[in-house]
């Protein structure tokens, strides 16, 4: 993930209170912070905070919760530079990377009801694939450890006269790719590599295990069980995103709506769209066991043990990795993480599950580091221990 200089983030601190937030009636109260102790954050929060995004600008929506409740609701800037409606809790934006837990999840669910195991071969879903993923497994495509080839090295370049959307690559495409090659990048489970190869499988795992569409398998044992009422795998011509924030880009100066990719069209590895407020209620998900078992969440938060080279995060640090989850820790603080990168967002989930501290940044604009405004809102929030 590309650094950037919060000196020049500029945010609007829309809210405290979640009313102002479009949270009321939503039955999430504040409870954990006394309005002095808000205040006091909010002071210290606008040391590095320098001013309000200019007027117009793509912007962001941020959460902080302490012990499932919101502590603080950010929102700054426009969903569109076009109608220049205003981001609220409730705007959708890409998740582009954050979608792998939610897939993940779902491979749980699916284990769980016996219509898969995690160390079934991948040849068992795909038949044709070559011999070299024999050895390969879900849970390796879950750990990053299946030694699969990135599918974005393989396509072929975009047709300038073409609408990017008309070119994009599908998950059935992206496996056609991947049979066409011989070999894989390393033997499974010898080495860690970041692979949205792995998640893009998985999706038509899902879906061949269930018997279902993934953006239904999706709504009906995640989104909708957890009230998650906007959140959806977006599929072109298929279903539409509610509220939805549209990812920009900087040209020539001027912010300009530029949120598809050739890859934007794939699924499991980052198409889910979601908002702060149904994050809110994602989080919860991982404090009890309204959807996974404590024991699953065990699974899913445990980390890969390889041979070789070993996770690392997206500054090139050591890590560590479960199922869809970063596990490395941060100032002494066991977190489970993940970040989003695609074409016009940046998105990241901070979880410091000891300490019972999420926080979540979700960004239509492509030049800004949430990871690194999620750690410094995090400090704010953290008891100091020695790394």
């Amino acid at each position: 993930m590309k650094k950037a200089d919060l000196g020049w983030l500029l945010i609007i601190s829309v809210t405290i209170c979640l009313a102002a937030a479009g949270l009321a009636g939503s039955g999430l109260k504040s409870k954990s912070l006394t309005e002095n102790q808000k205040l006091a954050k909010q002071e210290s929060l606008d040391k590095y905070l320098s001013g309000l995004i200019s007027k117009g600008e793509p912007g962001l929506a941020a959460a902080v919760l302490k012990n499932g409740q919101p502590a603080m609701i950010y929102t700054a800037g426009v969903v569109d530079v076009k109608s220049l409606q205003p981001i609220t809790a409730r705007s959708n934006f890409r998740l582009a990377s954050v979608t792998k837990q939610f897939t993940a999840t779902a491979i749980m669910l699916l284990a769980r009801d016996g219509r898969l195991s995690y160390d079934q071969s991948l040849r068992d879903y795909f038949p044709d694939f070559p011999a070299y993923g024999q050895a390969m497994t879900i849970r390796q495509l879950l750990t990053h450890t299946s030694g699969l080839p990135e599918y974005e090295d393989l396509m072929p370049a975009a047709d300038p006269a073409r609408e990017i959307e008309e070119q994009q690559i599908t998950d059935r495409q992206v496996l056609e790719l991947l049979i066409q090659l011989k070999t894989g990048d390393f033997p499974p489970g010898e080495e860690w590599r970041y692979s949205n190869s792995g998640y893009v499988l998985l999706g038509l795992i899902i879906e061949k295990a269930s018997g279902q569409p993934f953006d239904e398998f999706l709504h009906d044992r995640i989104f909708a069980p957890l009230g998650m009422e906007a959140t959806i795998l977006y599929e072109r011509n298929k279903n539409t995103v509610q509220s939805r924030a549209y990812g920009h880009t900087r040209v020539s100066g001027r912010w300009q709506i530029k949120d598809q990719s050739l890859a934007s069209a794939t699924r499991g590895d980052g198409r889910i769209y979601s908002s702060v407020e149904d994050l809110i209620k994602w989080d919860q998900a991982w404090r009890d066991e309204s959807l996974l078992t404590n024991d699953e969440k065990k699974l899913a938060l445990t980390p890969v043990k390889v041979r070789g080279k070993g996770p690392v995060d997206p500054d090139g640090h050591p890590a560590a990795y479960g199922f869809g989850w970063f596990l490395n820790p941060w100032e002494g603080h066991p977190r489970a993480w993940h970040y989003g990168e695609t074409t016009g967002f940046r998105t990241t989930i901070q979880r410091f599950y000891e300490d019972g501290l999420t926080v979540i940044i979700l960004a239509n604009r492509d030049d800004l580091d949430p990871s690194s405004l999620a750690l410094r809102l995090a400090r704010s929030f953290l008891s100091s221990k020695s790394r």
